[in-house]
């Protein structure tokens, strides 16, 4: 059973969506769908936990070794974004199956299809392959986006599939570069033949920043990010929710990419334009928190912020830094899917005047004033929640990079500006409201979407309590991802590490 694990997250995703596919009937999709989303949790904790033996489990599809198949390469790092993909999946479905799946036809097929693409893209070795699953997760998000229809989600639509239509070919076109010059698209192999002399360095290099260029797409990295923040408003809140993971797909690539092949081959790839630009994300980002008028349009702002501030980490090439990105990664997107949903039971409650901040009444439930502080905390990075301690662990470990005192000035200011503007937001959707013209009965609120926003809404203070041992989980999967040796004698075998690469468990 433990050499099928790998294949296992791939497997029950594709299944449910065929069986949802035969059978029509939305109750029994429903069924089908949190089975399988339940099944899918349990399977990712299991896999992250064997994971946790330092052992990379490498899975060949068809029993053929790579270069020549397709492999699925599962370490500490895409077993932890697995279970992460798991959990938002069964909480943004449970939120979904109160009512808002019947606004559209397939809704359920497409949401498991979109499970695929986001596991597969964490699992694969091969950069064809994540190819392949970007473009699943990105045709399954572009009929999730535009569910429920409306004339904003057509607009965000349409814009989001002509930007992402060009990322997939300058994707394919680095691709082709990639093989053309080195015969090989299998990252292990890419990376130790990126180290061999016999290749063109400018054709390699040229096509190695057109793989960055295309995940910065992905992850959100301005100038590429004008489009996030209308998209993700735009969205229904359970799709938005999912979506806070998709920004981490970019994020991750870039990470395995230049920890696995351009460190050893390109160290001065990546050089301080990225984080410069990300910089620059944080600074937009913070201004678009400030400007936002909508609770929606809020996370998705907080989302951006929350990529910048990533996007921040992989040009330092250090194994600590990434040992606490993994964890601010963790938990500022289970806080950014959490918003996500709050904001979307607020909008039920308020009638008329849906997730405005400066209109309407308060909501009515005080739970719900409570996870609104709870979560502002949070974002806002004050203690005593998960936001503060990855926030803390990111600035002590930036303190000695060359660019820190750039890096600290501008995370420290624009996590204070998102402190005023978070604190301005809850007074007046709490204190100062201006009643609608007519009040109208607030709804009621069904009790998956209570359930769903409840449990991503503890994860802030759950994070926190367990900091230390995910702490050290995340320490040890950055040290096994500044490994590259040992992942390409993993997926090639031994014998193909040169003496530039340390081969170290």
């Amino acid at each position: 059973m433990n050499a099928h694990a790998p294949i296992l997250p791939l497997l029950i995703p594709f299944a449910a969506a065929l069986l949802q596919m035969a059978c029509s009937r939305l109750a029994c999709q429903r069924l089908i769908g949190l089975s399988a989303a339940t099944l899918l949790v349990l399977i990712t904790a299991w896999l992250t936990v064997l994971a946790d033996d330092g052992q990379l489990r490498v899975y060949a599809l068809g029993n053929w070794p790579a270069p020549f198949g397709i492999v699925l390469v599962v370490d500490r790092l895409a077993a932890a974004m697995t279970l992460l993909t798991a959990i938002l999946g069964f909480t943004s479905l449970l939120y979904a199956s109160s009512g808002f799946d019947e606004r559209g036809l397939h809704f359920h097929p497409l949401f498991q299809l979109q499970l695929f693409g986001l596991t597969g893209a964490f699992l694969t070795g091969d950069l064809f392959n994540l190819f392949v699953f970007f473009e699943v997760m990105l045709l399954a998000s572009y009929t999730l986006l535009a569910h429920g229809g409306g004339l904003a989600r057509t607009r965000a639509g349409i814009s989001y599939v002509v930007l992402n239509l060009v990322g997939s070919a300058l994707f394919l076109i680095a691709l082709g570069l990639l093989y053309g010059t080195l015969g090989t698209l299998n990252l292990a192999d890419l990376a130790h033949r990126l180290t061999l002399p016999g290749h063109d360095p400018a054709l390699a290099r040229l096509a190695c920043a057109l793989l960055i260029g295309v995940f910065a797409l992905k992850a959100g990295l301005l100038p590429l990010s004008f489009w996030l923040p209308h998209t993700y408003t735009a969205a229904g809140a359970p799709v938005a929710a999912l979506f806070a993971i998709m920004t981490k797909v970019g994020i991750v690539s870039i990470l395995r990419l230049q920890t696995i092949a351009l460190a050893p081959a390109m160290p001065d790839l990546l050089g301080h334009w990225l984080t410069t630009l990300a910089l620059a994300t944080v600074v937009f980002a913070a201004l678009g928190v400030v400007a936002a008028v909508r609770l929606r349009a809020l996370a998705a702002w907080l989302t951006l912020l929350s990529a910048g501030t990533l996007l921040v980490t992989p040009a330092q090439a250090n194994a600590q830094v990434d040992a606490a990105a993994i964890y601010y990664l963790v938990q500022s997107t289970l806080a950014g899917a959490a918003f996500f949903l709050l904001a979307g039971v607020i909008a039920g409650q308020r009638g008329r005047a849906a997730d405005q901040l400066m209109a309407g009444p308060p909501p009515q439930a005080t739970w719900l004033k409570v996870a609104f502080l709870v979560l502002a905390t949070t974002l806002a990075g004050l203690p005593p929640f998960s936001g503060f301690v990855g926030k803390l662990m990111l600035l002590t470990t930036l303190r000695e990079v060359s660019a820190g005192p750039a890096i600290w000035a501008v995370l420290l200011a624009a996590g204070f500006v998102v402190m005023i503007a978070l604190a301005r937001d809850g007074c007046y959707l709490v204190w100062k409201h201006r009643a609608t013209t007519r009040e109208e009965p607030a709804e009621a609120i069904a009790w998956q979407r209570a359930t769903a926003t409840l449990l991503l809404v503890a994860a802030g203070p759950l994070l926190a309590v367990v900091a230390r041992p995910l702490s050290d989980y995340a320490e040890r999967a950055a040290r096994q991802l500044h490994a590259p040796g040992t992942y390409v004698n993993a997926v090639l075998g031994p014998g193909r590490t040169n003496d530039r690469r340390e081969a170290t468990p």
